[in-house]
């Protein structure tokens, strides 16, 4: 099993990253400010436009330490990958199956419908948490229309059927979003998804911990020897990390969504951590982004019992266990994916 150790954010936009023996160095003006040892690092993002030595991306790649370079706004520019890890064989099957439809879609629908299910959930929670502040009818009927949805979702056998089913339940789902934000409705509301740039403060934070999300996923699945690019519900396109997206759409209203509801229901982001731009945009502050990743570390530390395995695990775990499962599956040694429902 995969140990859950750091991982390193560079947020000032002039640190360049180095390499000094066993030891990632951060310099500013050619004078370094501090140091961290490798051995303790399971990735490295970096938000700065100085960049890094190649010495450095190479001994991240030869020792699996996921290294994703951002922009100081956090867009996703790139990643380095080392040689691949796992055998031949798995990813031989895993491409089998992205080019077989009917198998594709028996893999995808378990992911919508942990999607679905976990979207439902969190309506959920709410409705039974703060069911004296919120329009309880609007809710009931989002999770009634998306419980109706599960059985279909389950039994669908065409990917753009699946689709199809999928983007019902988001748009249920998305539609009481709104609803479930308590505080401070006038900076953080939401009116629908945006994004490449995002236009208010929840689309910002959204964005940001679907960054943050999809290059854990990323990472997960290559640490197990799976292809992060040949996806089955995301088809192929360059540059894109296709399965990564497929693994964390069942993460996304768990991991990312409450995530973020919980920073600004709880008032750990404000609106002053957020500017807008001359364009529009809106994008996070420098401490507003320090506040973010410190709490999503935080987040990542927190347990839960995995709902098949029936461990207890930190959260930032997640993503490697589904990863692992998913390895498992298209080696045959699982009948089906096993989807993760947040309880």
């Amino acid at each position: 099993m995969k140990h859950l150790l750091n991982t390193l954010f560079i947020l000032s936009e002039d640190i360049y990253l180095t390499l000094d023996g066993e030891n990632v160095v951060a310099d500013r003006g050619k004078q370094a400010v501090a140091r961290y040892p490798l051995h303790t690092l399971q990735n490295i993002v970096t938000f700065s436009y100085a960049g890094a030595s190649p010495a450095l991306m190479g001994a991240c790649a030869q020792r699996q330490i996921g290294f994703a370079l951002c922009t100081p706004r956090g867009r996703f520019l790139a990643r380095v990958c080392g040689s691949s890890a796992g055998n031949v064989l798995l990813r031989r099957s895993q491409y089998r199956a992205a080019d077989d439809p009917l198998q594709s879609c028996q893999i995808s629908r378990t992911m919508i419908f942990g999607k679905l299910y976990n979207a439902r959930w969190s309506i959920e929670r709410t409705r039974r948490d703060h069911g004296l502040r919120i329009d309880g009818e609007r809710l009931s009927a989002a999770s009634g229309q998306i419980r109706d949805l599960l059985p279909q979702v389950k039994e669908e056998t065409d990917l753009d059927r699946l689709r199809g089913l999928e983007g019902v339940g988001a748009s249920a789902y998305f539609g009481v979003l709104d609803d479930m934000v308590l505080g401070d409705k006038e900076t953080f509301y939401f009116h629908g998804r945006n994004r490449r740039p995002p236009l208010d403060s929840f689309n910002a934070l959204l964005s940001f911990a679907y960054s943050l999300l999809a290059h854990d996923c990323a990472s997960a699945l290559e640490s197990v020897g799976l292809d992060s690019y040949v996806g089955f519900l995301h088809r192929d396109r360059p540059g894109r990390t296709s399965l990564a997206l497929d693994l964390m759409e069942e993460l996304r209203p768990c991991m990312a969504d409450r995530f973020v509801l919980t920073l600004i229901n709880n008032r750990v982001v404000r609106g002053t951590d957020l500017s807008k731009t001359e364009s529009g945009a809106v994008l996070l502050t420098d401490p507003g982004r320090r506040t973010f990743i410190k709490s999503w570390q935080e987040k990542k530390k927190e347990s839960l019992t995995h709902p098949y395995l029936d461990e207890k695990l930190p959260w930032g775990m997640i993503p490697y266990i589904q990863a692992l499962l998913l390895a498992r599956h298209l080696r045959g040694d699982l009948d089906a994916y096993p989807p993760f429902l947040w309880k």
